[in-house]
C-alpha cells in the first residue's frame, strides 16, 4: 500500500496538538513529519535549487542595450555568449578589484590604437551599407561625406559598441571560468564613454561580475568530517503509539453512535458542542471575544481530551444534552498561537447532542472490517504496526537529513553573490506560485499581482534568511561532493531525468531537458553526500 505524509488539521483553536491517525482501511497512511523545504533524498521538481553556472567566453554586448543607455543614469549592458574572440592590435589595461558578495570590478582601458581600428571597421561597414545620393553602389565615398551623411554621433555610438564587443572578452580573461552566468554587465555610463572617446580617442569602462563564491569551513576544511548531530524525533511518530491509536480509531469507526438520554457526558462519548469564549478582564469594557475559539456544531470525541486546552474536558464532564456550562480557563504559555499565551478566558459551552458508542465484540470476526483481507485482530495490529514503522523510518531519515543540512549550513562561511541569491529566491517563489495556482486556480489579475516586481522583491526580503541558508546548504553539499570524489551511476541519472520529464508532461508543463538534467544531477549528488555524511557523522536521537 502506498504511503503519504501530511498533517491532520483542525479548525478549532482547542486542538493545538492533533493526533495522527490512519484513515479507513483502503486509504493512505497519514503522519505528520517535520520537514524542511530543501530535500535531497526525494526528487521534487518544485524544490530544485540552482546550480552555479558559468558564463561562456567570449562575450558580446547588445547594441540596443548600449545605445539606449546613453539616456539613462548608467548603462547596465547585457552580456551574452558571442562569436570567436577577435585579435586586437594592442593590449588592454585591465585592473581587477574585489568587491563584497563575491563580486569583482574590472576597470578596462582601451588604447587609441584599438579604438582607431574599431573606427575603421565601422566606417568600412557603413561604406558597404550606405546609399548616398550621387555615388554609385560600391563606389568609395570620401570619409568626411560618409560621416556627414550617417551622422557623426551615430558613427561615434557604433564605434563605441564595436569597441565593447571586441574588447570585452579580452577584458574578462582574468575571471574566465569564475564569472556566473547572467551576472556580467558594463556599469559605466554610456555618456561617460562618449566623452572619453571624443576627448582623447581612447575608451575606459567598468565591468562587474559575480564569481563563484569561495567556501570556507569553520573551523577547518575537515569540519564536515567530524559532525556531531542531535536529531530530535517527535514522539507522535512513534510507530507503536501511532499504530495503537490507529487501531482504536478503526475499531471505533465500525461502532454505532447512539443517543445518550439518561445521563451526562462521560469519557468515551462524542458530543456536538457550540463553543464561545471571551477574555477575562477586571475592566469589563475591555472584554473581547476570541474568534479562534468559537465553533458551532463542533464534534468533540472525549477520547481526544488530552489534545485540547488543559481543563476543557474536565469542565464539561457531566454536561447533559441541551445544557450550557460556563467556566474559566487559562491558555498555557506553550500555546501554539502566541497572542493567546497566558490569556485568561471565559468559555461558554452548550451541548447540542450527546452520543455513546455501541462497539462490537473485539474478536477476530471484525478483522476484515478493520482491514479488508485480514482474518484475525492480531493480523490487523501487525499490519498497522508494519506500516507505521515504515513511515517512522522515513521520518527519522528525513529528520536526520534536515539536521545534517542545518548543521553544515552553520559550518560554512560564504560570501553569496547577489545574482545567485536572486536566482534561488525567484525559483523558490516560482515554485510557491505553482503550488498556489494548482490549489486555487488564480485568474490573470491575481497572477499579475503575485508576479509583479514588488511582490517578488517583498518575498526575497521576507525569505532572505531562508534563501541564504538554502544556498549555503547547496554550496556546502557541492563542495563535499567534489572533495570526497563521490559519484552516482549514469543509469540513475537517465532514470530520474526520464521520470522528471514524464512528470512535466503529465502536468502539461514546459521544460528544458538540459536544465532538468542539471537539476536531477544536483539532487543525486546531494543524495550521495547525505548518504556519506550519515555514515561518517556521530548521530544521537532524542525524543521530544
Amino acid at each position: 500500500m502506498g504511503m503519504e505524509m501530511c498533517t491532520r488539521t483542525f479548525t478549532n483553536v482547542l486542538f493545538f496538538n492533533p493526533s495522527f491517525s490512519l484513515p479507513s482501511s483502503n486509504s493512505l497512511l497519514l503522519l505528520r513529519v517535520n520537514t524542511a523545504p530543501f530535500k535531497f533524498n526525494s526528487l521534487k521538481l518544485s524544490s530544485f535549487t540552482p546550480q552555479i553556472r558559468f558564463t561562456s567566453s567570449p562575450f558580446t554586448v547588445s547594441a540596443s542595450s548600449s545605445s539606449s543607455s546613453s539616456s539613462s543614469s548608467s548603462s547596465s549592458s547585457s552580456v551574452a555568449p558571442g562569436t570567436k574572440r577577435d585579435s586586437l592590435p594592442a593590449e588592454l589595461k585591465v585592473t581587477e578589484t574585489e568587491e563584497p558578495n563575491s563580486r569583482v570590478r574590472l576597470h578596462v582601458e582601451v588604447p587609441p590604437l584599438v579604438c582607431e581600428d574599431c573606427y575603421q571597421r565601422v566606417i568600412a561597414e557603413f561604406m558597404k551599407q550606405a546609399k548616398i545620393p550621387g555615388f554609385r553602389p560600391g563606389k568609395k565615398v570620401p570619409e568626411s561625406i560618409l560621416v556627414s551623411y550617417v551622422g557623426s554621433k551615430n558613427v561615434q555610438k557604433a564605434t563605441i559598441e564595436s569597441i565593447l564587443k571586441r574588447t570585452l572578452s579580452h577584458a574578462m580573461t582574468s575571471v574566465s571560468g569564475r564569472a556566473l552566468q547572467d551576472s556580467v554587465r558594463i556599469v559605466t555610463k554610456f555618456s561617460e564613454m562618449e566623452e572619453t572617446y571624443s576627448s582623447n580617442g581612447s575608451l575606459r569602462y567598468d565591468v562587474i561580475a559575480d564569481v563563484a563564491p569561495e567556501i570556507k569551513w569553520i573551523p577547518d576544511n575537515n569540519a564536515y568530517k567530524k559532525l556531531k548531530i542531535v536529531v530530535e524525533i517527535d514522539s507522535d511518530i512513534d510507530a507503536h503509539k501511532v499504530s495503537e491509536q490507529e487501531f482504536r480509531r478503526r475499531y471505533k469507526s465500525i461502532g454505532a453512535l447512539k443517543v445518550v438520554t439518561d445521563r451526562g457526558l462521560q469519557v468515551g462519548d462524542v458530543a456536538v458542542l457550540d463553543i464561545s469564549a471571551t477574555t477575562i478582564d477586571q475592566d469589563e469594557s475591555n472584554v473581547k471575544n476570541i474568534p479562534s475559539a468559537e465553533s458551532k456544531g463542533f464534534n468533540f470525541d472525549t477520547e481526544d481530551g488530552d489534545k485540547v486546552l488543559p481543563g476543557f474536558l474536565d469542565s464539561i464532564i457531566g454536561i447533559c444534552r441541551g445544557e450550557t456550562k460556563s467556566f474559566p480557563l487559562v491558555f498555557p504559555e506553550t500555546w501554539m498561537q502566541e497572542n493567546l499565551r497566558g490569556v485568561h478566558a471565559q468559555f461558554t459551552v452548550e451541548c447540542k447532542e450527546l452520543f455513546y458508542r455501541d462497539l462490537p465484540e473485539l474478536d477476530d470476526s471484525i478483522a476484515d472490517k478493520l482491514i479488508p483481507g485480514c482474518t484475525t485482530v492480531e493480523q490487523v495490529k501487525d499490519l498497522l504496526l508494519q506500516r507505521c514503522q515504515e513511515v517512522e523510518q522515513t521520518a527519522r531519515e528525513q529528520a536526520t537529513d534536515n539536521a545534517i543540512l542545518d548543521q553544515i549550513s552553520k559550518m560554512v562561511d560564504v560570501d553569496i553573490p547577489q545574482s545567485l541569491f536572486e536566482e534561488q529566491g525567484r525559483q523558490l517563489y516560482g515554485s510557491s506560485l505553482l503550488e498556489i495556482q494548482a490549489k486555487m486556480k488564480l485568474n490573470n489579475q491575481q497572477l499579475a499581482s503575485l508576479t509583479s516586481p514588488k511582490a517578488v522583491n517583498e518575498y526575497l526580503e521576507h525569505q532572505k534568511e531562508n534563501i541564504i541558508n538554502l544556498i549555503k546548504q547547496n554550496l556546502a553539499v557541492g563542495d563535499i561532493y567534489r572533495r570526497e570524489n563521490l559519484q552516482f551511476s549514469t543509469e540513475d541519472l537517465v532514470k530520474e531525468v526520464e521520470n522528471s520529464i514524464a512528470e512535466f508532461k503529465r502536468q502539461n508543463q514546459e521544460y528544458d531537458e538540459e536544465r532538468v538534467k542539471e537539476q536531477v544531477q544536483e539532487i543525486l549528488e546531494g543524495a550521495k553526500v547525505l548518504e556519506w555524511l550519515r555514515e561518517h557523522a556521530e548521530i544521537q536521537y532524542v525524543t521530544r
